[in-house]
This record gives structure tokens, C-alpha cells and sequence, in this order.
């Protein structure tokens, strides 16, 4: 991989984990303000405690105070020491005498527990530190620890049979002062840690939420995915249910003029064609293909062209009912010929628009769909229009809709956006490769998007494509 490749690389991971950080903002700042309650609580919770340090001073005594080999001597014979030292302080030897002194309410465990000994390297110095809840009693055991230690080592341990002076010298050099300030809780600092674990916790929910979140957010992610175009971006819509044909209930709505863009790019799919015959389609149920096929079909018979929508849903049916006509017969009884295609071929509103409802669900859809009599049907109402849009069942499930769709110029593909995932487009794709049908592009249905951002809408790629799939572009070219 050349150097621009891994600038362009660099540059695009960059601006990925910054989109990363903006979608999931609310995690990333969530987290810390969640890091800085947990530390105070527990800062709360826990019991302000007093320490203090007692120091010892360790030498050996010297029979001739002017040898300068035996001071060297004893120095090292000290410092060799300090470890065996440093594990005495804490021995029952030591501790049960402290814990009759002070008529302490506390085992030998419990005692060794609130001790900690210490040497620096290569030191004489010996230092013994006791926590306790109370200032005084704190000073009180570190002095009598280290007093008591000073009397078992010179007194027992480094005593020999020939003198009654012991060769060890241990001298106090830092009484334990009776501490004024507690270490407190250490808010400040507790709060300050628990804010910065939390923003990294954050950073890191955010990218894996990010990894595992495999639907898809918005048009750009769609255009990012593949060559082929986003057609269309239509809003959500909360009354879609109420009002199903938005374009000729509401036809100032933001909805509305987004099937207006939708209708203009679909005529640049055809051009030069006699008629123009798609299916529209999705990869599962409820992601809004029936409701935005028969927008599609309205607002092109608007535009003055002749339109014919077929229902070819021979499962689940909607068309009659997102249209408001008599779906009793249609579809399903011309092509077993128990009657006549004109006798169920219906108009509708006041443009040349016509609708063929699915009519009676039979116990064969995918071998009806793929007969002559369906492709008979779709050649002889062509003739008639100049767009034929069919509705079909959703990709995935069944073969139907991979059927319809050689018979058509090719398939527009209905995404919910939030909903649809990566792996259901892709299998859809795979789907209509299998039968060497054309996927045209796709429509972004319930987009939560700015009022203006549906005239920012069209065929053109977008302006910056995501790192993945640029990713993936710079490595087949370098």
C-alpha cells in the first residue's frame, strides 16, 4: 500500500470515529457524568482514616568507633538485615506485646492488617506506619510498634551469651506525630479518576455499540454500501396509518415532496423505453414497500403519465386497502382465467392512474407468479401504460418476488432505515442475482432527517463516503 493510500486511510478513520463519537453522543458523555457518581458514593461511603509514620534508624555497634572497616562492616551487616527486620515488626513477638500495652480491642490478624513496613533499598532505615479511624490511637500504635521492635531485637534477638549489650542498634529517628488531617475520601481525586475511566468507557461503548449495531441509519450508510443510488429519502412519518396516500391527503407535506424526488429520479431509469416496468420490493415485512409504491403510482399519474399498479403480493395483500378500493377480485383469479383482466382492472382518482388488487389468495402465489398467464398479464398492460409498478411480497421469505422480478426492467429496493440490517440487504442482493435480475437502487423509507435535507436528494454519490467503504475502494486500487 502506497503512502497516499494510507494517508487517505488514516484521513477517513479519523473522520469515521468522529462520526462514531457524534452518533452516539450521548453515550460518551453519559459515561463519565456516570464515572464521577459512582466515585463520589463510594468516596462517601468510605471511612476517613488517620496514618502515621514512626522511622527507625539501624546500626551496629563497633568496638573501635575509629575503624573505618568496621563501621563499613556493620553498615553492611545492617542493610543485609533490613528484609529480616522489616518481617519481625509483624510477627506475634512484636504485635502481642503492643496489643497488651495499648489494651488494644483487636487479634494479632487485625493489628498486622493496619501496619505497614517499609525499608528503601540499600537504607538502614526502617519504617512502620499505622491507619487507624482514630489520630491518637493511630500514633500510639506506630510509637509502641516501633519501641517494642527496638526492645525484642536488642533485647532477645541480638543478644549473645558473652555480652549482655546487644550488637544491634536501634534508634528512633521520627516519633509518629499524631496526624491532624484524615486521608480523607479523596474526592477531588476519586471524582477527577472516575470522569476519565468513564469517558474512556464511553469512547469504547460507542465504537463497539457502533461494531455491533449492524442496521442501517440513514441513506448516506445505503450509498456508502454500493454503487447503485439512493432514489428516494422519505421522512418518517407517525400517521402513515391514517394517512396512507400522504400525496393526495397531504400534498404539502414534506413527505409528499419527497416522492415528488423519487418520481423524477425513476424517470432517468428508463429512458428511451417504451414502458417502464419495476417492482418494488424489501428485503422483510413492515418496512413500507406497499405504502411507498402506491405514492410512487400517485404521483406519477399526476406528472400526466399512464400508470398501471399491480398487486402481486399474493400472501399478505395491502394494496387494496393503502388505496381504498374492492379487493375481493384481482391478480390471482385472471391468471387461473377465471376472469377477465379488464373486468378487475380498476381507475383511480381522477388521473390515469389504474390498480389490479391481488384479489383472492391462493394456495400456490410463487407458481402462479411465474407462469405465462403473469407474463402475459404484465406484456398486455404495457401496451396501455407507460410505468407498470408491482408490488410484491418482501424478498427474503419467500421466491415470489425473485420471480416478479424478471419480468421487469428491475427492482427497487424499499429500506427502513433504523431497521433494515446490512446481512438482510445483502441477501436480498444475492437473491436477485440468483435469478439475473437488476437491482436499480434503493429507497430510504422513515428517514428522520431536517426538513430541508430531502432537496439535497438524488442520484449523485455522496460527498464523503464512510471509512469502511473507502477503505475497501483505496485496497483494490493500491
Amino acid at each position: 500500500m502506497n503512502t497516499a493510500t494510507e494517508t487517505h486511510l488514516r484521513r477517513d478513520r479519523f473522520f469515521e470515529y468522529r462520526r462514531i463519537l457524534a452518533k452516539h453522543w450521548l453515550i460518551v458523555v453519559a459515561a463519565p457524568v456516570l464515572g464521577l457518581l459512582v466515585a463520589l458514593t463510594v468516596s462517601a461511603q468510605k471511612t476517613p482514616v488517620y496514618e502515621t509514620t514512626t522511622t527507625l534508624y539501624i546500626s551496629v555497634r563497633s568496638a573501635n568507633t575509629g575503624a573505618t572497616g568496621d563501621l563499613l562492616q556493620g553498615a553492611n551487616f545492617a542493610q543485609s538485615a533490613m528484609t529480616s527486620y522489616t518481617d519481625i515488626v509483624t510477627t506475634s513477638l512484636v504485635l502481642d506485646e503492643v496489643i497488651d500495652e495499648l489494651q488494644l480491642n483487636m487479634s494479632t490478624d487485625e493489628l498486622r492488617r493496619i501496619l505497614e513496613v517499609s525499608s528503601p533499598t540499600d537504607s538502614v532505615l526502617l519504617n512502620i506506619t499505622a491507619t487507624h479511624v482514630r489520630a491518637d490511637v493511630a500514633a500510639n500504635i506506630a510509637k509502641t510498634t516501633g519501641r517494642v521492635f527496638a526492645e525484642v531485637v536488642e533485647g532477645d534477638l541480638e543478644t549473645n551469651s558473652e555480652s549482655s549489650n546487644s550488637p544491634v542498634l536501634v534508634r528512633t529517628v521520627d516519633a509518629a506525630p499524631t496526624p491532624e488531617q484524615h486521608n480523607g475520601s479523596y474526592f477531588v481525586r476519586n471524582g477527577i479518576l472516575g470522569v476519565f475511566i468513564g469517558f474512556l468507557a464511553g469512547i469504547g461503548l460507542a465504537i463497539l455499540r457502533d461494531v455491533l449495531d449492524t442496521r442501517i441509519h440513514s441513506a448516506r450508510d445505503l450509498e456508502a454500501f454500493s454503487d447503485l443510488p439512493v432514489l428516494g429519502r422519505i421522512p418518517e412519518e407517525q400517521q402513515i396509518e391514517a394517512q396512507p396516500l400522504v400525496v393526495h391527503e397531504d400534498r404539502r407535506s414534506q413527505r409528499a415532496e419527497a416522492f415528488r424526488i423519487l418520481r423524477t429520479n425513476l424517470k432517468f431509469l428508463s429512458p428511451g423505453e417504451r414502458c417502464g416496468t419495476f417492482m418494488v420490493s424489501s428485503a422483510l415485512p413492515g418496512e413500507g414497500k406497499s405504502h411507498t409504491v402506491a405514492n410512487l403510482a400517485v404521483v406519477l399519474a399526476e406528472s400526466g403519465a399512464r400508470v398501471t399498479l399491480i398487486d402481486a403480493d399474493l400472501r399478505k395483500p395491502r394494496i387494496a386497502q393503502v388505496m381504498g378500493i374492492e379487493g375481493s377480485a384481482g391478480l390471482s383469479d385472471v391468471l387461473i382465467d377465471h376472469i377477465k383482466l379488464e373486468d378487475v382492472l380498476q381507475p383511480w382518482g381522477l388521473h390515469n392512474l389504474k390498480v389490479l388488487p391481488a384479489g383472492q389468495i391462493p394456495p400456490n402465489p410463487s407458481e402462479l407468479l411465474g407462469s405465462e398467464a403473469m407474463g402475459n398479464v404484465v406484456r398486455r398492460l404495457e401496451e396501455t401504460s407507460d410505468y407498470v409498478l408491482i408490488d410484491t411480497s418482501p424478498i427474503l421469505p419467500v421466491t415470489d418476488a425473485a420471480v416478479v422480478s424478471t419480468l421487469t426492467l428491475g427492482t427497487l429496493l424499499v429500506v427502513c432505515v433504523g431497521r433494515t440490517k446490512w446481512r438482510q440487504v445483502e441477501d436480498a442482493l444475492e437473491a436477485l442475482r440468483s435469478v439475473e435480475s437488476r437491482l436499480l437502487g434503493y429507497i430510504a423509507n422513515r428517514e428522520v432527517q431536517a426538513s430541508s435535507a430531502i432537496y439535497g436528494a438524488s442520484v449523485a454519490a455522496p460527498e464523503r463516503t464512510p471509512y469502511r467503504a473507502r477503505a475497501r475502494s483505496l485496497r483494490s486500487q493500491s
